[in-house]
């Protein structure tokens, strides 16, 4: 016997409501199910996402050279001698190194820093204007010192965004002198604020930034250091897949000029943040993994409940199997009725649990988030997933026995009890 859509629809509705308990647990389980699996991922994926925020706030696919002292001898030479990079340094490796994009020297030093409204000890380094993109040194008024600052020597100086509050307060920094051990410099521009998980001399917020050749000639490393010494190299590859081509490199070029073992790691120590990055990126794919795998036994679970409460709903309903076969309904037509009923549960279950799941999302990452967490970040392919798995689970669960309720003789099933 033939049903219109319509009279589908309005029956499946009739039931539903007719069995409000069992429909409502059935609900439940899909929406829990959908909900749990979505915050476990986006959390997960928040954890990976803040952590990759911070690696990429120090630095991008950076290594930072040192010079220290030689723990191998090498072409006759004796070892326990100690390595100071030199200021041109990096042109003369440069050729050498294909891999790597940026290769700069830097110098650094605490140094008395003065406004016409305050002072301070500031830590002010001096490098080339690549370091802004290389050390994620975002800019918020200005500008970053450019070549042509570099080139014709000027004295200009870009704030770090807490050095231009302890030197200027609220007032306006740029266009500004400040005396740096004495010497005037102009404020050409501001940084942007950021966080800094680690550091090898201090957080960029805090630090006043100079070109290198004024740095150099104005203030120098003190003796004994010889007044061409630097801090350290500071490299960046051309891509995270170059970085050990490009380390590589660094150490046959550096050991050629230093005469020492490229395999030296205490003549020449490279702090690896790409390294760093790499740990970290395992971490939080492990963290989501793990998440994720907890989001699966809450999902499976759910699912368990949802099949219990199949099963018993379609015992429940061998009489009313019966009795429509016995007024003419076909097998096909009453499980085709069991799949609309299961979808329809499942789409507004589902449905719910995805608004409820966003939901929460927002309303957690309206609230700051720690430093290296990024919020709950839901994936839809998860959110998907779970909800077609709870559906098939659902769907599965009422259509074996609804099968074998709706194979039986009518009279059999109009005779059959439930629960007897």
């Amino acid at each position: 016997m033939g049903m219109s859509l319509k009279d589908l629809f309005v029956d499946t509705v009739h039931t539903l409501w007719a069995h409000k308990l069992r429909t409502l647990l059935t609900m439940f389980g899909i929406t829990w199910g959908v909900v749990s699996i979505t915050l476990m991922t986006g959390a997960g994926e928040g954890l990976k996402v803040g952590q990759e925020k911070v690696a990429a706030s120090f630095g991008k696919n950076l290594l930072i050279l040192f010079g220290g002292r030689t723990s191998m001898q090498a072409g006759g030479t004796r070892a326990g001698r100690s390595i100071r990079f030199q200021a041109d340094d990096h042109a003369r490796i440069a050729p050498y190194c294909p891999s790597c994009e940026h290769i700069m020297p830097e110098l650094g030093r605490n140094l008395t820093v003065q406004s016409s409204h305050n002072s301070a000890t500031l830590m002010v380094t001096g490098a080339f204007p690549a370091f802004a993109d290389i050390r994620s040194i975002d800019v918020a008024q200005g500008r970053f010192y450019s070549q042509a600052d570099c080139d014709e020597g000027r004295a200009v100086a870009f704030l770090g965004s807490d050095a231009r509050k302890q030197l200027f307060g609220d007032r306006n920094a740029l266009g500004q002198t400040v005396s740096i051990n004495g010497k005037p410099y102009k404020v050409i521009g501001v940084m942007l604020p950021k966080e800094q998980d680690s550091s090898y001399d201090g957080e960029d917020i805090r630090k006043v930034f100079i070109p290198f050749p004024r740095m150099l000639g104005d203030f120098p490393n003190p003796p004994p250091a010889l007044p061409t010494h630097v801090d350290r190299l500071l490299v960046a590859a051309r891509s995270f897949d170059d970085h050990l081509a490009c380390k590589r490199e660094l150490r046959l070029s550096l050991a050629r000029i230093y005469d020492c073992d490229p395999n030296d790691e205490n003549a020449l120590y490279i702090w690896d943040t790409i390294e760093n990055t790499k740990a970290f990126n395992q971490l939080s794919q492990g963290m989501k993994y793990f998440l994720g795998a907890v989001g699966i036994a809450t999902l499976l679970i759910g699912g368990i409940g949802v099949m219990n409460v199949m099963l018993v709903a379609v015992r429940e309903r061998t009489r009313e199997i019966g009795l429509r076969k016995a007024v003419g309904a076909t097998s096909g037509s009453i499980l085709f009725q069991f799949v609309v009923e299961t979808m329809f549960v499942v789409a507004i279950s589902g449905g719910t649990g995805l608004l409820v799941a966003y939901g929460l999302c927002s309303f957690v990452n309206s609230f700051p988030m720690p430093q290296f967490f990024a919020g709950l970040i839901p994936a839809w392919e998860f959110s998907v997933l779970s909800l077609v798995l709870l559906g098939a689970i659902a769907l599965l669960s009422g259509l074996y026995p609804a099968t074998r309720a709706a194979l039986i003789d009518p009279i059999e099933a109009l005779r059959h009890e439930a629960g007897g």
